[in-house]
């Protein structure tokens, strides 16, 4: 069942009443697959003589005893008991039957079909612990926790306090744990299996040595690369003490690989789950191995930063996530081998908020927070991506030394304990002597993004008599922000742009001098928010947009070409700018392209305009014509490059027509080799799915595939091949699986959903529309919220751009308001749904014109 929906006023009302001391909880983990037994002991201080409620969601309670005293059983319903009378000190025993998951809450259980084996693992984020023991399931709520747990003794078990030694009683053993640090209950962890592991240390600030460890499921022990994960934690650990001046907070630190995992990772604390996504089978692109770089230090950061001071209610939820990005991204760029990162950033994190924020459900980054239906559904690009550029603009705007004292200073004053962001920004006031009320006001209490322009008047010379950017907002959010920017003046020299001026400067309000460009001759480019300093849409004046997307790749600074492409991006999507060129922009450019994650995005968003949003006159002679060209991009590469892997793949999620089908078919057994390239497990799924999306694939292809493959991820995938194919019977069958079958675990789902949504012919999925809608409100209220939304965004046929399902979806948010998160989510697709349409009237337009 679904937990109860705590709301703030409920949390805050409990957090005056009561004082948490500490929880004793006993597991019993032997009995069936289905349920455990759970008992808690948790003492507590409170107001004599008032109520309040602990949440506990339930399959049976069976005891449930206050300071001595057994209460009626009528307390609970399921989720929550009631606590009447309480005294100045308390005891509450719960004693009950909980249910395991297979949807990545709680304690998800899964069975690994190469084995055999069990594998169990807790994910309580943002309030799941009450799925396994009774608990007061807030963030400032913190206490500690101490485990006694049986389970089958050949299994490992992990907690967030070092694991004792077991006591063994024939084929069961007892792991009785000492108490945990203090800590929130989201980020307590239970961890068991027979997981493959292995052990290292780092040496603290401090001169303490913290333990290390690594563990995966057994089946994929030798892609763990423990090597790879100690070094970058180690690498992490003290650079983050050296930042912060603060010593690791607490006794070891674990990281675990997980099956079915909801999210990239967790930061539990000393005990950080990973998705087994980042546990490589086969090879990868750069960008691939960068990301897990930056996942792992955005887990380490966290220790500090949310797990010793955590956040008192969600909506400070933003300043978490967003710091660990922010700080992971300079992490990664100083210990690391990934020393270009701050250009991922600029055209991965950046473009994703740009886009999360001019959704119709956009928000400031310090979200108004009601319950915790609101924080399921704002653990979005806002939240971590847009709230770690405006991080950096804060850094630009207070300096780097001034903002780490800051954090320091916070760390140090709140270890431990709860704060809000009115703390850090004192922190960070005092420590850099600027007044930081007014740019949290607007950089973090309103939603939307700016815009960006550089306007220079010339004269009959070409020499610059006059320059100002200037700077506009949406009218639904208009909002205009100071910003810390540089304007970068780029000159062609045959084929290379280079920068020969460089001024950075603050500016306000809509429109702002830059006096330091007069006298200049105008350069070929002029850039504004060189560098990327700031969060805003960048629109460059034309002739500095032709001269940049022809000479693109000429521009040797990797955030500067980053900034360019993600100023066109904006532009198709605003319909500002043709799909059809901005096809010509990616296609043109993208084999010059020497970073690994710009390509890898550039590609992309190439498959989202070919898949949405070209005017239908032409669509398929264009996605034939980019899937030959990334083709050739791909035999052209150097041979065992980065580059050609990410062109082959490319090519397999774009390939069209049924040229491109053999020529999959071709690589797939082998009739063309490309120098340097391994057909190997992760490459030859691919070409058996695009294959499946085709329609030329065959049944003898994906048993050939399962065959070589048959584990957990490689039954998902050939899920994923069934559901591509091209027949309406095999659409149809694939929805109503995820819609109906409520035995499906949450990445099995996704999985079949994926396949579902793989398609050259958008109108296949048009037949489930009116029946999705019919079913989306009881999915949602049964399902839980993880169903829930793999049903309401991964089953709405987003390739299916037309008028008609636009109508369909606006009447249907016209008529349901509520569940609000619901609401949103529909929201959401509906506005990406119009953005498509825009673009390719956009297209057809540029079509008419041209033919005139």
């Amino acid at each position: 069942m679904p937990a109860a929906n705590l709301t703030r006023s409920e949390a805050e009302a409990r957090a005056a009443t009561i004082d948490v001391r500490d929880y004793a909880v006993t597991l019993d983990l032997t009995r069936a697959a289905e349920t455990f037994s759970s008992e808690t002991i948790v003492r507590f201080a409170a107001t004599p003589g008032t109520s309040t409620f602990i949440e506990a969601t339930t399959r049976e309670v069976r005891e449930i005893v206050l300071n001595g005293h057994p209460l009626d059983l009528s307390v609970s319903d399921g989720s929550r008991i009631r606590l009447e009378g309480l005294a100045a000190e308390n005891e509450l025993r719960v004693v009950g039957t909980f249910a395991y998951t297979n949807t990545g809450e709680g304690l998800h259980r899964f069975v690994d079909p190469v084995d055999g084996e069990t594998y169990l693992y807790t994910e309580f984020a943002v309030a799941e612990a009450n799925r396994v023991f009774a608990v007061f399931d807030q963030p400032d709520l913190k206490a500690s926790f101490r485990f006694t747990v049986t389970a089958p003794a050949h299994w490992e078990f992990l907690s967030n306090a070092p694991t004792p030694e077991p006591a063994v009683d024939g084929e069961h053993a007892t792991w009785a744990f000492e108490a945990g640090p203090v800590m929130s209950s989201y980020i307590v962890a239970l961890v068991a299996g027979p997981y493959a592991s292995w052990r290292d240390q780092a040496t603290s600030v401090d001169g303490r040595e913290i333990p290390l460890g690594l563990f995966t499921r057994a089946s994929l022990a030798q892609y763990a690369h423990p090597d790879v994960m100690f070094e970058t934690v180690k690498a992490g650990l003290a650079f983050y003490e050296q930042a912060f001046g603060v010593a690791y907070p607490f006794g070891k630190y674990d990281q675990i690989f997980v099956p079915e995992y909801n999210w990239g990772a967790m930061e539990n604390v000393g005990a950080v789950t990973f998705n087994e996504s980042y546990l490589f089978r086969a090879r990868v692109s750069d960008a691939r191995r960068e990301q897990r770089a930056i996942v792992v230090l955005h887990e380490l950061s966290h220790m500090w930063f949310g797990n010793s001071v955590t956040m008192k209610w969600w909506n400070d939820l933003w300043l978490n996530e967003s710091f660990a990005t922010w700080a992971s991204t300079l992490a990664t760029s100083q210990i690391t081998e990934f020393t270009g990162v701050w250009a991922t950033f600029a055209s991965d994190e950046k473009t994703h908020a740009a886009e999360q924020d001019q959704l119709p459900s956009t928000h400031p980054i310090v979200a108004v927070i009601d319950d915790l239906a609101d924080v399921e559904v704002n653990f979005d690009a806002i939240t971590y991506d847009k709230g770690a550029s405006v991080l950096k603009q804060l850094v630009a705007f207070v300096g780097l030394d001034a903002f780490q004292r800051g954090v320091g200073a916070y760390l140090a004053a709140h270890a431990n304990g709860n704060a809000t962001l009115r703390d850090l920004l004192d922190e960070l006031e005092r420590a850099s002597g600027r007044e930081l009320t007014r740019w949290s006001q607007l950089w973090l209490e309103t939603a939307g993004v700016n815009t960006l322009r550089a306007i220079v008047e010339t004269d009959a010379s070409g020499t610059i008599t006059a320059a100002r950017v200037e700077q506009s907002a949406a009218t639904e959010h208009p909002t205009l922000r100071p910003h810390r920017v540089a304007i970068g003046s780029y000159t062609l020299d045959g084929s290379a742009l280079t920068r020969t001026h460089r001024v950075e400067l603050d500016i306000d309000g809509p429109s702002t001098d830059v006096p330091e460009l007069v006298g200049l001759a105008r350069p070929d480019l002029l850039l504004v928010n060189d560098d990327d300093l700031t969060y805003a849409k960048v629109r460059l004046d034309d002739r500095s947009f032709a001269v940049a997307t022809e000479h693109l790749a000429g521009i040797a600074d990797p955030v500067a070409r980053a900034v360019v492409l993600g100023s066109a991006w904006d532009a198709v999507r605003d319909a500002e700018l043709a799909p059809r060129a901005f096809v010509r922009l990616v296609v043109a450019n993208i084999g010059r392209e020497t970073q690994s994650a710009a390509r890898g995005l550039a590609l992309d968003h190439l498959e989202t305009v070919l898949g949405r949003y070209l005017a239908e006159e032409h669509c398929e002679q264009v996605a034939a014509e980019a899937g030959d060209a990334v083709w050739a991009l791909a035999e052209l590469a150097a041979a065992g490059s980065d580059t050609q892997l990410q062109f082959v793949k490319a090519f397999t999620r774009i390939a069209s027509t049924a040229a491109h089908a053999d020529v999959l078919g071709s690589l797939l057994d082998g009739s063309i080799r490309l120098p340097g390239l391994e057909v190997d497990l992760d490459l030859r799924w691919e070409l058996v799915i695009a294959r499946a999306a085709l329609g030329a694939g065959t049944d003898e292809e994906l048993a050939d595939a399962l065959q070589r493959d048959d584990t957990a991820k490689g039954r998902q995938l050939a899920e994923t091949a069934r559901a591509a194919r091209p027949d309406q019977a095999s659409k149809d069958a694939a929805w109503q699986r995820v819609m109906t079958d409520a035995t499906l675990s949450n990445d099995l789902a996704r999985a079949i959903a994926d396949g579902w949504r793989r398609t050259t012919s958008p109108e296949l999925l048009g037949s489930t529309v009116v029946e999705y809608f019919d079913r989306l409100h009881a999915a949602w209220a049964e399902r839980g919220f993880t169903m829930g939304r793999i049903i309401a965004t991964r089953l709405f046929p987003s390739p299916l751009v037309t008028n008609e399902l636009a109508d369909v979806t606006r009447s249907w948010l016209a008529a349901v308001a509520e569940p609000a998160p619901l609401h949103r989510l529909i929201g959401e697709q509906l506005a990406e749904l119009e953005r498509g349409l825009a673009a390719q009237a956009r297209d057809a337009s540029e079509l008419s014109v041209a033919a005139q």
